[in-house]
């Protein structure tokens, strides 16, 4: 090979050939495919995390609220239904009422007070009347009011 110039023998005449073509596409594959899954790693956890999780809510539709006994005349208590706080009050007069306990106008947790015979959200000075309807402060709309009946000692609130 003495006087034949480099860029002129094998494998180095300046065009690629078939082989170096498939290796060349092999690397590209390999490069391309780990910096999409270098990517995916990244940003699969961020969109999950930022995404609420989904979340199957068992349809209850009814659920024992509390017991008479522990219910005294004008009280009230809290109640888990679903996933969303209930309100169970006994009335001076003995009647039973249940409402959502979630208030109308900015989802506060609303509470039964027993001085003023009202509803009360501490939130914004909610108030609302042993029916549910809104009678003060910035709530747009009356409560969600359920049944109520008794079992023996228990106290079933239903879904109408």
């Amino acid at each position: 090979m003495g006087n034949i110039p480099a860029h002129q023998t094998k494998g180095n005449t300046g065009f690629s050939t078939p082989q170096d073509i498939t290796r060349r596409r092999l690397l590209d594959y390999l490069l391309g495919t780990s910096a999409l899954a270098t990517l995916a790693a990244i940003f699969y956890p961020i969109v999950r995390f930022m995404a609420p999780p989904h979340i199957v809510e068992a349809m209850q539709s009814s659920v024992v609220a509390a017991k008479v006994s522990e219910l005294l005349p004008n009280s009230g208590k809290i109640f888990k239904f679903g996933s969303k706080p209930g309100l169970i009050i006994r009335t001076a007069s003995g009647e039973l009422k249940a409402f959502s306990a979630v208030c109308t106008h900015l989802d506060c947790i609303v509470q039964y007070r027993s001085d003023t015979k009202q509803i009360w959200c501490a939130c914004h000075n909610g108030q609302y009347n042993l029916n549910g309807e809104n009678i003060g402060g910035p709530p747009p709309r009356p409560l969600e009011q359920y049944p109520v009946n008794k079992r023996g000692d228990d106290i079933v609130v239903n879904r109408s």
